[in-house]
């Protein structure tokens, strides 16, 4: 499949139709919900461009009541308070977050994206879909020329950004806390900051802080 979306661009248009399924979801919920985003969402920069971005943040997907309704990745549910939380901590952004798209937070040299850019029902998109979307997903990495590190939140999103390099998957497999190099960037891989996996005690929340700090020493030196 093409790296390159059709026409050209790098964020999908708001009624993209490659994946029926995904496409016909959307459009059930903006019937019922008129108010929300329910497009797929856009990559989140920081104020000064995608030339300042030195980090990439790649999630799954858009949650229903999260980004979906907000338009603004990992805004509006658990997941979002523990990933800005994080990334505040460590320098990654700046200001207050308060789970919605105009708090004022700003990122800073960081940018954040998913592997499938429109909400999957039940939070689970199929191979076919995150396979369709990564005509979107490869260009958004090649987008930043000063990127030096990318950070994948679950094993999807991290398989999808190797795809998208170009890398087979068995040579980086997906663990929490792994590091490896992959076509000149640093790819750090972490359990997805969900409520699901919090719960569950997979992930806590200083296993999460512990990737974010590696990636600060890294970018920092």
């Amino acid at each position: 499949m093409s790296a390159q979306p059709a026409g050209g661009g790098i964020e999908p248009p708001r009624n993209c139709p490659i994946c029926p399924r995904l496409h016909a979801f959307l459009a059930l919920h903006r019937q019922n919900e008129p108010g929300w985003h329910n497009a797929p969402v856009p990559t989140f920069l920081p104020p000064q461009g995608a030339d300042s971005v030195r980090l990439l943040v790649v999630g799954l997907a858009p949650g229903l009541r999260g980004a979906n309704r907000t338009g603004r990745p990992f805004t509006g549910d658990y997941a979002g308070d523990l990933l800005y939380s994080t990334l505040l901590r460590h320098g990654f952004a700046q200001g207050r977050f308060e789970a919605r798209p105009d708090d004022g937070l700003e990122l800073v040299e960081t940018a954040i994206t998913n592997a499938v850019r429109c909400v999957p029902p039940e939070n689970k998109p199929t191979g076919a879909e995150i396979a369709a979307c990564r005509r979107f997903l490869a260009p958004t990495i090649h987008r930043f020329p000063n990127l030096k590190a990318i950070v994948t939140l679950g094993s999807i999103a991290h398989q999808s950004v190797l795809r998208a390099l170009g890398h087979p998957v068995a040579a980086l497999k997906f663990r929490h806390g792994g590091r490896g190099t992959v076509g000149g960037l640093e790819v750090f891989s972490s359990y997805h900051c969900s409520r699901y996996n919090t719960n569950t005690g997979r992930l806590t929340g200083a296993m999460f802080d512990t990737v974010f700090a590696d990636v600060a020493a890294t970018l920092r030196g």
